[in-house]
């Protein structure tokens, strides 16, 4: 990637759930970065796509009882639908089970195998499927957990191939020394020099347990370690391994934008994988943050995910693609909610914004009968001010301080805002002697809109061109430099007839109601037409015998539903009553986890402690916490309910089960 290219990549996303904001972030980072670089002539690639192999991808199409090639295809539909949604624009979707990508990787296996970096031994260690990867956990260990997934590892011990990663400690410190914007931001780099500077070890980089992946060359019993396989679509998206070497001479090297999660594999494992194969490293590996919901990181049983269908519903695309590139400094964890969202849109984007745009169209529409005067007046230091601007939004672009460079353009816009109000154009249009003073005013106030529509057109590109037409303005405004556009310079405008806001203001307590309301309705009650007056009057009208029909559908769950319910063996280790509650015990139990569980059950009337400890139970363990009576309730027991009284009959096994061993 010379002076006059620019390629920018995203992880690629692992097929084995549904897309969520965490997917969106990177992926509209690089969409803006793709969509700058080219209003300003630079020749851009944006890739993105789809991670198809693993372990983790056979076990999910297997719990929804479809072929996997179904599963990742399905997938991947949701994946773009999701991206098209948020106005992304990539130029290639690679996925890992293309043809040509597999033929590539086992070129680049044969290219390090061929340089002495593979050899052939066995190996046993505790393997994360979430993850993909061996874990750093003592074999001695009893059914240890991914601290990331907060899932059960598995053993493994099987043959395999392996990478000798140990010899890359040296030139990989070489290199980040000699090329310091390597890995951005310097924290992250820090953090990875200290990581290699510890050491070293060998890596697995085979499987002969995992058959959905690629063939090891020569040797189809092992396929080739997932993250190996995807790493190498940076590369094999451009045709590289596979004869058509145009695109990856002309763009490579790469920026790659990926989660601090997955840092080490990007800054670590893939330029020694690239080392070893004699091929130029990445120009940058830049690691984002988190997006935190109350001060944690989000997540489903946490229940304080940010849903992107819910963003679809109440917010534009432009409005979501500005509220993470303003609100969240790029590199670090950034507070996400909705109250924010809908805060920074009314008073950024419709007061904002939508505002001068507003006030200056108009202003030109009903005082200079639609066509912006071209009389040059006094512009008390606005041009001077906005070429300042478009300096410092370039130069925060750059180093991806996204935040910073919308702060530079929005005090643009408040400068051409208060020039307006200084000026008081619409006392000015009283007075007809006041006309060239009248003139002058809404000229800098059209060439100001008209500097800052250019401006911030990557970060919201429907709305800038929203704005551009309504300015009688021609072409797209996404393909011409701010850079290049000169303050007064001749323009071909049509009349300004209609003006509409950009961003209408939102109704925040509506939509926060509206949006409180649907996260507290059980997911079971959805059903596919909303409740309502028809809804109601149609239920008392349907005859029983349908009523009851529709009531048994409703009870109906699908595969996808039962694989979120984590069902696991425990054995109840203390028991005791919970004080001034007469239904409560509070339970200790042993999920096979590094900590006991506490767990409150409405069983006391019909157990006493005494009668449970030992006890070999079934634990719904992925249950959201809930607090009775002060305490803490993490997971659920089951149990049957027997006669009038439902009394609860605990469900066990009749054979001896290991705790933590999940029930499917």
């Amino acid at each position: 990637m010379g002076e006059n290219t620019f390629y920018v990549t995203t992880p690629i996303y692992y097929a084995n759930a549904r897309p969520h904001i965490g997917h969106a972030y990177p992926t509209i980072v690089a969409d803006v970065l793709t969509r700058f670089h080219r209003q300003r002539g630079i020749d851009s690639f944006f890739l993105t796509g789809t991670d198809e192999h693993g372990v983790n991808i056979e076990r999910a199409a297997e719990a929804r009882g479809v072929a996997i090639r179904d599963h990742v295809d399905q997938v991947v539909d949701q994946f773009k639908a999701a991206f098209a949604k948020l106005g992304v624009d990539y130029d290639r979707w690679i996925r890992t089970t293309d043809p040509k990508h597999e033929a590539a990787v086992q070129t680049l296996w044969r290219a390090m195998e061929e340089r002495g970096f593979i050899y052939k031994g066995s190996y046993e260690g505790w393997f994360c499927g979430y993850c993909n990867e061996f874990k750093d956990v003592d074999l001695q260990d009893n059914n240890p957990q991914c601290e990331i997934h907060e899932r059960p590892l598995d053993r493994v011990a099987e043959e395999s191939y392996f990478f000798k990663l140990s010899e890359m400690q040296k030139p990989l410190l070489e290199h980040y020394e000699k090329h310091p914007e390597f890995v951005k931001p310097d924290v992250r780099r820090n953090e990875v020099v200290s990581f290699v500077a510890g050491g070293l070890k060998d890596q697995s980089v085979s499987r002969v347990s995992v058959k959905w992946g690629i063939p090891v060359p020569g040797d189809p019993s092992h396929t080739i370690y997932v993250w190996l396989d995807a790493l190498s679509n940076y590369i094999t998206a451009l045709g590289w391994g596979s004869g058509e070497h145009h695109e990856f001479d002309r763009y490579w090297p790469a920026l790659h934008l990926v989660g601090k999660d997955i840092l080490r594999f990007h800054a670590v494992y893939w330029p020694a994988f690239l080392l070893a194969a004699g091929l130029e490293l990445p120009r940058t590996v830049y690691a984002h943050g988190m997006l935190l919901r109350g001060g944690q990181k989000m997540g489903k049983t946490l229940g304080n995910a940010i849903q992107l269908e819910v963003l679809h519903r109440y917010f534009t695309p432009d409005m979501i693609r500005y509220f993470l590139l303003r609100e969240v400094a790029f590199g670090q964890d950034g507070e996400v909610t909705y109250e924010a969202l809908i805060d920074r849109v009314n008073s950024d984007l419709a007061d904002g914004l939508g505002n001068l745009a507003s006030r200056t169209l108009t202003m030109i529409r009903n005082y200079c009968e639609g066509r912006p005067p071209s009389t040059a007046g006094a512009d008390a230091g606005v041009r001077a001010g906005l070429e300042e601007v478009k300096r410092k939004f370039d130069e925060e672009f750059a180093s991806l301080n996204f935040s910073r460079a919308l702060e530079a353009a929005w005090s643009g816009l408040a400068r051409v805002d208060k020039f307006i109000t200084d000026n008081q154009p619409w006392k000015l249009a009283k007075d007809p002697s006041a006309r060239p003073q009248l003139d002058g005013v809404l000229s800098v106030a059209y060439e100001g809109l008209r500097h800052l529509a250019l401006l911030i057109a990557p970060v919201l590109p429907e709305s800038a061109r929203g704005i551009w037409a309504q300015m009688g303005l021609a072409g797209d405004p996404l393909l011409i430099d701010p850079n290049e556009a000169k303050w007064g310079e001749p323009l071909e405008v049509s009349a300004i007839e209609r003006v509409s806001p950009a961003f209408p203001k939102l109704d925040k307590e509506k939509i926060m109601t509206e949006i409180n309301n649907e996260a507290s309705q059980p997911s079971a009650s959805a059903t596919s037409e909303p409740a309502g007056a028809q809804g109601e009057q149609a239920k008392k009208e349907e005859p029983a015998s349908e009523a009851a029909g529709a009531q048994a559908e409703s009870n109906i769950i699908t595969i996808d539903d039962f694989v979120k319910v984590e069902l696991r063996a425990a054995t109840v280790l203390e028991a005791e009553r919970v004080p001034k509650a007469d239904k409560l015990l509070r339970l200790l139990v042993d999920l096979g986890e590094e900590k006991p569980r506490q767990i409150l059950a409405g069983i006391a009337q019909h157990y006493a402690p005494e009668d449970v400890v030992g006890r070999k139970i079934i634990v719904v363990s992925n249950l959201a916490p809930r607090k009775l009576r002060g305490l803490e309730s993490n997971g659920m027991l089951l149990a049957a309910s027997i006669g009038e009284d439902g009394r609860p009959v605990l469900a066990t096994f009749t054979e001896e089960v290991p705790n933590g061993a999940r029930l499917k």
